[in-house]
């Protein structure tokens, strides 16, 4: 039996909430088999879709008189709640099919941020839909939003990502954890918050939730980090004639990788580097990168890409 962090991607998770409820029921039943083996399990997931959707639909309104503004950390703590909700549903209906008896809570998160974070100069992190560049460029124009091209697939609007620093609910995850529940946490990277004078307060920004997920497997001391993308391995030379999926991946091998440039900056990068992140922390600790569809077959060796420290 382990203890296991397992992180979603938000871009899995659909576009509507008629396609997310439908995939997170797919999504369930891969997670419940996790379950099912007798291994503790904690959820995370993005939300970079689902947060950019909310902000936007919320501006709109306040921009017509129908509700006031809201800031951008309420939006992540929004999202939190929205898929939270749908992903206890269906974590609650596929145990209660399958004859488990265990409760599913989802925890709205706060994660800690440093306020002088060079990353609230530099936004990078893609939210929201993908736009045409006219549709972006019209959106700059009236709102003033940084947008940038995501790998060939459309413009999104981009925000600042400062690393995480702390996780404020973990005492609370923890003794959900060891009351063998099975918990949603650090939700879209968790809302970030920095610390001032008169307390916590939100800051506009989305924290990678790999990196945030690689934080909160660390302090509830896991044993083990899934990380669940589009692509069933890591690859060297991706999309080349020469392309390699990596099997197994040493830390030393990883950063070699890395100096050489083989992972693209918006996509792999900040995985592997979560994932160095958590195995550097010793005691046989390991992280699994794959896809949803196929964690089967990456638990039994077939897919995927296990990093090791």
């Amino acid at each position: 039996m382990a203890k296991i962090v397992v992180a979603l991607g938000g871009n899995a998770l659909g576009k509507s909430p008629e396609e997310q409820l439908n995939l997170v029921k797919h999504t369930a039943k891969s997670l419940i088999g996790l379950v099912a083996a007798g291994h503790k399990v904690v959820i995370s997931h993005g939300n970079g879709p689902q947060v950019g959707a909310i902000n936007l639909g919320m501006n709109f309104a306040a921009e017509h008189g129908q509700t006031a503004a809201f800031p951008f950390p309420e939006c992540g703590a929004m999202s939190q709640g929205y898929i939270g909700y749908h992903l206890q549903q269906s974590l609650h209906n596929e145990l209660h099919r399958q004859g488990i008896q265990k409760d599913v809570a989802s925890v709205v998160t706060q994660v800690e941020v440093d306020e002088s974070d060079p990353a609230f100069d530099h936004p990078t992190k893609p939210v929201g839909s993908f736009y045409s560049k006219e549709a972006a460029d019209q959106i700059v124009a009236e709102k003033g939003y940084t947008f940038v091209e995501d790998a060939g697939r459309g413009y999104r609007q981009v925000v600042p990502s400062p690393l995480p620093k702390s996780i404020i609910e973990i005492k609370s995850i923890n003794d959900l954890i060891e009351n063998d529940n099975l918990v949603i946490a650090g939700g879209g990277g968790g809302v970030p918050v920095v610390t001032t004078a008169d307390g916590l307060k939100g800051v506009p920004a989305v924290i990678d939730k790999d990196r945030s997920s690689a934080l909160l497997a660390a302090n509830i001391s896991a044993d083990q980090l899934i990380i669940l993308t589009a692509v069933d391995d890591v690859y060297v030379n991706y999309g080349k004639p020469e392309q390699q999926a990596l099997r197994e991946l040493s830390s030393q091998d990883a950063q070699r990788y890395i100096d050489e440039g083989q992972f693209a900056p918006g996509s792999m990068l900040p995985k592997i580097e979560a994932c160095l992140g958590f195995v550097a922390g010793g005691n046989g600790r390991t992280a699994l990168i794959t896809s949803l569809d196929h964690l089967d077959d990456a638990l039994a060796g077939k897919v995927g890409t296990l990093i090791k420290a």
